[in-house]
């Protein structure tokens, strides 16, 4: 499974239908489930961005196709991000031959 960040906001449209907002994260489980993932977390947030979302969807296209359904509910705009675990962001650094060992943390000589 990969990982997705979604950072969204409110449209002007999503920020009149607030009270549906309940409702579509619902909607929005029951379609993610629907195409074999899962919402591993879901936030409100302040700052730049109104709910970060994290995802699990078993491919790029699995999640291109989540956003692009919910994008069409007209509520929420997405920025999303593809997250790589430890070992897989390892595995990236080893294919480019680089040290994937833990820097040693001992006493400094003088």
């Amino acid at each position: 499974m990969n990982t997705y960040i979604a950072l969204m906001n409110l449209t002007a449209e999503g920020a009149k239908t607030m009270n549906d907002s309940a409702a579509r994260s619902v909607r929005g489980k029951a379609l993610m489930k629907k195409i074999g993932g899962r919402i591993k977390g879901y936030y409100m947030t302040m700052g730049s961005y109104d709910f970060v979302v994290i995802f699990e969807a078993p491919s790029d296209e699995a999640m291109t196709l989540f956003l692009l359904e919910v994008g069409s509910w007209g509520a929420v705009r997405t920025n999303t991000l593809k997250a790589f675990t430890k070992p897989q962001y390892l595995k990236i650094l080893s294919a480019l031959g680089a040290e994937t060992k833990p820097a040693r943390r001992g006493k400094r000589k003088r």
